[in-house]
């Protein structure tokens, strides 16, 4: 086992060492430092200077993971088959190194590659967690979930690379693959819901009043019939989506009020809500004290009461999503491995 990893460590040094010889690596990570710190001071300022530490944090992170989506399959996506087009893949495959060693070692390479974007947006985090109330708990939880998905966006791309003869078929496709677990859970969702319709009959009873405001008594009840979409038979689509991913996992942080403090809770609420079937009969009775300002309608649960009353999606997702990764690294093995049986027309041998 010690001889395969360091095969696997040698590819690493290999990889690693192409990516910071030249100057645009270096640029790469100029340009992401300084978009996170415009991001920071805006949403510092926007936030009322900390006032809304958690919001800024959840953002933050939210960043970085956008920008990781976008930079991430540039990088990885040409790994296995841009070394094939160079013509020096066959050279590596000549040696000792197996093409497990090969595959192994250029996702963990891609996967430490974008692990040094999200260290260079450590400053700008503990400067956040400084001066607000995020709690322990929700950055522990929410950076080792991001660090998770920059290892999937990663493999995808490896994976791809390997499975794809093209380099730049391979990015593309990374992309589409990374936009439709991002973008496409969510249109397909909201689709889904909008196009299901359920009918809701509610029933609402008044106060009347005379026209020096003296109470006279509760009016006859009334009842509204209307359509409403319904979203609970697809809430499942979000599952997989990184983002609604990394919200879920994250321990949230709520105010007195049981409401959330950054986008990790509102995001995790909202899927909660998806997951509750809509009342069809609903009643309200505003009648129910004339002394008093409470009101006979459905109780409106919080949102740190839907937390723990909604069932938890993420190590799901997560785990779906690390089925496709292992998918896409043991296509890439398959179609990396020499001696290959059979080749495309046009393949490139040596």
């Amino acid at each position: 086992m010690s001889a395969f990893w360091r095969g696997v460590g040698l590819i690493m040094a290999l990889e690693l060492k192409q990516r910071v010889r030249g100057v645009a690596w270096y640029v790469i990570l100029g340009i992401f430092f300084v978009l996170v710190g415009l991001v920071t001071i805006g949403g510092w300022v926007i936030t009322g200077f900390g006032h809304s530490s958690g919001v800024l944090f959840s953002s933050i992170v939210y960043f970085v993971l956008l920008l990781a989506s976008l930079i991430s399959p540039a990088l990885s996506g040409n790994a296995i088959n841009g070394e094939r087009e160079g013509g020096t893949l066959a050279t590596i495959q000549v040696t000792s190194i197996t093409t497990a060693q090969i595959v192994i070692g250029k996702w963990l390479a891609a996967w430490l590659a974008s692990l040094v974007l999200l260290v260079a947006t450590l400053p700008f985090l503990g400067i956040v967690v400084a001066i607000g109330d995020v709690s322990a708990a929700t950055v522990a939880s929410s950076l080792a979930v991001l660090t998770a998905e920059l290892g999937i966006l990663s493999a995808f791309g490896v994976g791809l690379s390997g499975l794809i003869r093209n380099p730049v078929f391979s990015v593309v496709v990374s992309y589409l693959l990374v936009a439709a677990l991002s973008l496409g859970t969510l249109i397909a969702f909201s689709i889904a819901g909008s196009v299901t319709q359920v009918t809701v009959s509610s029933t609402s009873i008044e106060a009347r009043y005379d026209s020096d405001g003296d109470y006279l008594g509760c009016g006859a009840p009334s009842t509204s019939t209307y359509t409403m979409p319904r979203f609970d038979p697809y809430w499942g689509l979000l599952v997989v989506n990184p983002y609604v991913v990394v919200a879920d996992a994250s321990t949230g942080d709520f105010d007195e009020g049981g409401q959330p403090l950054d986008l990790f809770g509102f995001i995790a609420v909202a899927v909660r809500q998806a997951q509750i079937m809509p009342d069809t009969d609903p009643y309200y009775d505003y009648c129910v004290d004339s002394t008093s300002t409470s009101w006979g309608g459905p109780e409106i649960a919080t949102g740190e009461e839907l937390m723990r009353s909604g069932a938890p999606s993420w190590f799901i997702g997560l785990g779906l999503q690390t089925v496709l990764a292992g998918l896409a690294l043991f296509g890439a093995w398959r179609a990396t491995r020499t001696p290959s049986g059979r080749l495309a027309s046009g393949s490139r041998m040596a």
